[in-house]
């Protein structure tokens, strides 16, 4: 009889194990992200939403995800994040720069929370930051620049200048005079990371000024679309996208582009908080990294141009080459860096200055 009752509990006990109760899988970790600018299908944060989906792709079933787009910088971040948390995300990425103290205020109220933030520089126990090396992509849109400019004047449409903002500035220029040493970029300033009346505004107002060569470090399609249109008057008028590539809105015009790839990233660092391993993260990922990439080349761009893009690409993979290898001289003519030594990471970080070569007055904050 006691045989048999242990039999009953055993065959209890494997019916219990096999039930679906038993065997559930734990509940899908909610991820959230806050995007500054709307999804489109362009820009930087069409980019940030592209690595969101494929890190929902790459986890699929352990992750769910959710987004608000067009969320100011400021008191509005704070609030968007919190009701994040608060509706049940375990992780959330802010995805812009004004959205730094935000992000730490509130990381610091939900310490069982884990918190990333792109483009700024405080980290906290459950924060951690990101962001990409854009300046090796904007050094190479330099070079072909350089080649190709017939005026030896280069336009560049600015969001903020701060020094994410500055590196690409200053990267296109030192890429653009490394080949062509009379070239000059000037810089419009339209305080606002997405309005595409003042980006294309300020792309009209630097063709005026007999810029050729165009390029911008804001969200919208605005500067390639303007480009596109006067290339009709100027077959020698030509763009240079950012975040992504934009050539479908500027076919005949946009040479290239920096594009930012983030879904690499995402994986990783869901992944390394699901399993309990996070330990930090203040991730600066450029070419090598596959962060960075330039978008295929136009048919416009001649060979040789071609080949010499393709070499510089990957001398900047293999570390032979910076795109602030000394010399690298200020506007004012002081020396940043001398000949051999390339410009640290602290100096990048802190750059608030522009280099020879651009022609414009840098704002005062």
């Amino acid at each position: 009889m006691q045989r048999l009752k242990s039999s009953i509990t055993l065959l209890g006990l494997g019916l219990l194990a096999a039930s679906p109760l038993a065997a559930a899988d734990p509940a899908p970790t909610q991820v959230g992200f806050v995007y500054v600018s709307p999804v489109g299908d362009a820009g930087w944060t069409y980019q940030h939403d592209q690595g969101r989906k494929e890190m929902e792709k790459a986890l699929a079933g352990k992750v769910t995800t959710k987004f608000v787009e067009n969320v100011p910088e400021g008191a509005d971040a704070e609030r968007v994040v919190r009701q994040m948390i608060t509706g049940g995300a375990k992780i959330v990425f802010t995805t812009s720069f004004g959205y730094m103290n935000a992000t730490e205020k509130v990381a610091v109220a939900f310490p069982n929370n884990f918190f990333f933030h792109a483009t700024g520089y405080k980290t906290g126990k459950n924060m951690g930051i990101y962001n990409a090396r854009f300046y090796e992509g904007r050094y190479l849109c330099g070079v072909i620049a350089g080649k190709m400019t017939k005026s030896h004047i280069a336009g560049y449409v600015a969001a903020f200048p701060i020094p994410e903002v500055l590196q690409g500035i200053n990267a296109f220029t030192e890429g653009m005079r490394s080949v062509d040493p009379k070239a000059e970029v000037r810089v419009i300033w339209v305080n606002s990371w997405f309005d595409p009346g003042k980006e294309r505004e300020a792309a009209l107002t630097l063709i005026s000024q007999g810029a050729d060569m165009i390029t911008h470090h804001t969200d919208s399609t605005a500067v390639v679309q303007a480009v596109e249109e006067k290339h009709k008057e100027n077959a020698n008028l030509y763009s240079f996208s950012y975040h992504s590539d934009m050539s479908k809105y500027g076919p005949k015009s946009c040479l290239t582009g920096t594009t930012h790839l983030w879904g690499d990233f995402y994986t990783r660092v869901v992944k390394e908080v699901m399993a309990g391993t996070w330990k930090g993260t203040n991730v600066w990922g450029g070419m090598k990294d596959g962060m960075i990439k330039l978008a295929p080349l136009n048919a416009a761009v001649p060979a040789p141009v071609k080949t010499l893009v393709v070499k510089l690409e990957k001398e900047i993979i293999a570390g032979k080459l910076h795109p602030f290898d000394g010399p690298v001289i200020a506007q004012d003519g002081k020396e940043l860096v001398p000949k051999g030594k390339s410009m640290t990471d602290a100096e990048l970080g802190g750059m608030n200055y522009y280099v020879k070569g651009v022609a414009s007055t840098l704002p005062k904050n």
